[in-house]
């Protein structure tokens, strides 16, 4: 059972099976379709994905940008993406094995980013408001972030009681969050309801928002 935040053992388990579940993949497209109508991306952008996978949302929104860094904490989920990559012909995505989250972690980035965007990968992240500022640290000026993740949940979402995740977030706690990291929230969308099983073996309704926030300049982030 993991022992950690974001434990990399299990998703390098998972990584060759992850694509099979036909919800995970109607998740991912749903998502990537918002990020597309929320940030309008353009081969100009430079864009970062963290928590990447297996690249379900990766391989929708690269062909729109000008090059996109896809990271994540999971080597086998990465090997599945780069094959993915290979077999498209893709030549403007970079993949990279390092933890955002760990403020001591080499990330090996020396660029800032126009587009910086995760699926369901923000409520794996232990210390929040503090990841949301190494994000900010990344950004571009007007640089704009756009994370999909689950509304505040009763904790029977995830099967195995005792992994680590935040239940989901209450849209205005996080909201607060992101101002604090100067990003100034544009909007809340719910995008996706997706129905599974609790651990009561129970149908349950879980919703996915996205949010976007815009990068603010120095002279408001007061």
């Amino acid at each position: 059972m993991p022992d950690t935040w974001n434990s990399s053992d299990k998703f390098n388990r998972e990584a060759l099976q992850w694509d099979d579940n036909p919800g995970r993949k109607a998740l991912a497209l749903s998502v990537a379709q918002a990020i597309v109508t929320a940030t309008k991306p353009n081969n100009t952008m430079l864009a970062l994905e963290f928590g990447c996978g297996t690249g379900l949302v990766t391989m929708e929104i690269a062909p729109l940008v000008k090059s996109l860094t896809a990271i994540d904490t999971s080597s086998e989920m990465l090997s599945v993406i780069k094959e993915k990559i290979k077999i498209a012909g893709i030549s403007n995505v970079e993949t990279l094995h390092t933890n955002l989250a760990l403020p001591s972690d080499n990330l090996g980035i020396e660029k800032s980013f126009d587009l910086i965007y995760c699926s369901m990968t923000l409520h794996h992240i232990d210390d929040t408001a503090g990841f949301l500022k190494r994000i900010s640290n990344l950004l571009s000026p007007g640089g704009i972030i756009a994370f999909a993740d689950l509304d505040l949940e009763n904790g029977q979402f995830h099967d195995d009681p005792l992994e680590k995740v935040h239940h989901g977030f209450d849209r205005g706690e996080l909201a607060a969050q992101l101002k604090a990291a100067g990003l100034l929230p544009n909007s809340f969308e719910t995008i996706y309801t997706m129905v599974k099983p609790d651990r009561s073996m129970e149908p349950a309704n879980y919703t996915v928002f996205l949010v976007t926030a815009i990068k603010q300049d120095d002279l408001h982030c007061q």
